[in-house]
């Protein structure tokens, strides 16, 4: 078997073990865990809390400082309500694309990274060549950081690549991300009388004025140099779903949404929340002084630092040697690159497929971006081998 097939066989058991965030990804770290083993690489679990899902690490070669990371993540979005032309779970070719459920986003990416693991460990590398591969990325890129941790016990690699589609494209920055679920609490009168009880829904759109004027003053403002390279050149805030109240005559007693921002790199997060919880606390305060028993719960989802072009950086020099690529790309989605940066790391995002094609029914990689993929990953290994 070619090792490009290799990393098809690998791919095409990714794909089959539906790893949607909400549930378990066990049986796919497992499988990848025995796999290795089988080649004669030995990958080290990383359990999360509660024991239903776990990350892994390897590392082939010397131990000795200076190896690459392909950082990769295990779990997909669900295929609920999306009209697939095949089965989701099962890679099928068609017309040149490998559809199915993460083979873009990113089980590509993971099937390449571990083929290449192979490779490295059979061709005897100067320096070590590391995969980490996360769960739960599609909710907030934080249940990487115990792995990220526990990697600490290897050499410092000098370069982590984290293989998301950018139609391998080398991407030196994207925006952070913070999520937060608020919990409005009113109190519920017969909504003739509303000046008597406080109407969570009224309260929450208070809070989502706010979310449009930010938005609107940032879209105004000139943007700094590194934020113009940007799309859009702001810090974003943004609300998706919204829910609430009993009847239409009677004033909501609870109202529930979602606040999340998308920071751009220059922008300081807490600066962010800082202003949010300070909105917050007005809003609640006004409500209060009609029912003391009102309030407004935040509850913090994640916190996602950005990752910020690196001068010299070790990571961007490697890709674009090996891609060839000197243009400049940063992206607004966010990746577990910024974790790894902010804990020491020289990291670039770079792997094969559209973006596009990502949490979308039939979702599918190109059969050429596979191959490009392998060719970059091939070029990677011959380069440690020196």
């Amino acid at each position: 078997m070619s090792d490009l097939a290799t990393a098809r066989f690998v791919l095409e058991r990714l794909v089959s073990f539906p790893s949607v965030s909400r549930g378990s990804n066990l049986d796919l770290i497992e499988w990848v865990r025995d796999w290795l083993q089988e080649q004669g690489i030995t990958a080290t679990v990383v359990p999360a809390p509660g024991g239903q899902k776990a990350s892994l690490f390897a590392q082939v070669g010397p131990n000795v400082p200076g190896g690459v990371v392909l950082s990769g993540h295990s779990d997909v979005v669900p295929v609920d309500g999306q009209d697939w032309s095949s089965d989701p779970f099962t890679v099928v070719e068609r017309d040149g694309r490998l559809y199915g459920r993460g083979t873009c986003d990113m089980k590509g990416f993971d099937a390449l990274a571990i083929a290449a693991l192979v490779l490295a460990h059979r061709r005897g590398v100067k320096r070590p060549l590391q995969l980490a591969l996360s769960h739960d990325e599609e909710l907030g890129c934080i249940a990487c950081i115990p792995m990220i941790e526990a990697m600490a016990a290897l050499p410092r690699a000098s370069a982590v690549i984290v293989g998301e589609p950018t139609m391998m494209k080398v991407v030196t920055g994207h925006k952070g991300g913070m999520a937060y679920g608020v919990h409005v609490k009113g109190y519920e009168v017969h909504s003739s009388i509303m000046h008597e009880g406080v109407n969570a829904i009224l309260e929450g759109a208070k809070l989502l004025t706010w979310v449009n004027e930010q938005n609107a003053a940032s879209r105004a403002a000139t943007p700094a140099p590194l934020a113009a390279t940007f799309y859009p050149p702001w810090t974003t805030v943004h609300t998706g779903q919204i829910s609430g109240g009993t009847a239409h005559n009677i004033t909501a007693g609870d109202c529930e949404f979602g606040v999340d921002f998308r920071v751009v790199p220059g922008d300081e997060p807490e600066q962010w929340r800082q202003k949010f919880y300070d909105k917050v606390a007005e809003v609640e305060a006004e409500m209060r002084t009609v029912r003391p028993e009102a309030g407004i719960t935040v509850e913090e989802r994640f916190a996602l630092p950005p990752l910020t072009p690196e001068t010299d950086g070790a990571a961007e020099a490697l890709a674009r040697k090996l891609t060839g690529d000197n243009a400049r790309h940063v992206v607004s989605y966010g990746t577990e690159a910024g974790q790894f940066q902010v804990r020491g790391w020289s990291a670039v995002v770079c792997g094969p497929g559209d973006i596009a094609q990502a949490h979308q029914a039939d979702e599918y990689l190109s059969v050429a971006q596979f191959q490009a993929g392998w060719a970059f990953l091939e070029q990677l290994v011959k380069d440690l081998e020196r």
